[in-house]
């Protein structure tokens, strides 16, 4: 995100190829370090894993990936978002947009219902047929391909989303860059990640520490959900130098916990007063 050698980047730990749990000492697998830049505060793995064929991650039907409350559709979903964005520029009604990583697509409906001219790209097979054939998304509006192989005009879109995209995309100011060229100027980008500054992550690494292991919970590169990168706000703020952008917004959201209702009670107040919450929401405006 800011270019970085790796003589920024500091040691983390390891991170093993499933789920930890509390005592990774027990369990089999593979381990990848796993790194922090000084200078801007993303979190990766080094080696960074790569499966032969994307299919091979997401290449599963929908109803496997993901909860089924994901499947649950109302009109609260993305709602929050639109009102931000149209607090942030002049909307009118026709205005385009792009859903890069649509899924099944409730996106890119809250936009179109929104009045936005909605088209959206998706890599994963299973995830674009059911989009269409469950989701009632027109098939001419969603291209099964990945951004990589995508191609629109430039400076064509008024407001373009990644919503919990980039993290799993090697290179991603390679991809904001290559969306900021589709984005009109003074357009918005939405991006929502996992933030590198979660207080559970740091609980966690503290709980392995203590057991004398250099284990970490940052990020899952061999499995579900594939996370490849963490993100902080100085992530985005040093990538903006590189692709023309500043940020017009930015949210913290605690979402999950995974801790005990009890310390809830506490934990999930104190992160939203500190910002320490698993995802990192940001605003991007493109520049002249």
């Amino acid at each position: 995100m800011c270019d970085s050698g790796l003589a920024a980047h500091k040691v983390l730990g390891k991170r093993l190829s499933q789920s930890q749990g509390k005592n990774p000492r027990n369990k089999i697998g593979i381990t990848t370090t796993v790194l922090a830049c000084a200078q801007c505060g993303l979190i990766c793995a080094n080696p960074q894993p790569r499966p032969c064929d994307i299919s091979d991650h997401y290449g599963v039907p929908a109803e496997a990936y993901w909860p089924n409350s994901y499947f649950e559709t109302g009109d609260d979903y993305f709602k929050k978002e639109i009102l931000t964005l149209k607090e942030l520029y002049e909307f009118t009604p026709g205005d385009t947009a792009l859903d890069i990583g649509a899924g099944i697509g409730k996106c890119m409906i809250a936009l179109e219902n929104a009045g936005f001219e909605v088209c959206g790209i998706e890599p994963s097979e299973p995830f674009h047929m059911y989009a269409i054939a469950r989701m009632n998304i027109d098939p001419g509006k969603l291209a099964l391909c990945s951004i990589e192989q995508a191609d629109f005009p430039k400076n064509h879109f008024d407001f373009i989303t990644f919503g919990a995209v980039l993290e799993h995309l090697y290179n991603p100011s390679e991809s904001i860059h290559k969306a900021m060229g589709w984005l009109k100027k003074g357009g918005i980008m939405q991006i929502e990640v996992p933030s590198s500054d979660w207080l559970i992550n740091k609980i966690s690494n503290l709980f392995y520490r203590l057991q004398g292991l250099d284990y970490v919970s940052n990020i899952s590169p061999m499995h579900e959900p594939y996370h490849l990168y963490e993100f902080s706000l100085r992530s985005f703020k040093e990538n903006g130098k590189r692709n023309n952008y500043e940020i017009a917004h930015h949210d913290y959201y605690v979402a999950q916990t995974y801790m005990p209702k009890l310390l809830n009670v506490f934990l999930v107040p104190y992160m939203k007063y500190t910002n320490q919450g698993m995802q990192l929401c940001v605003w991007l405006k493109k520049g002249p």
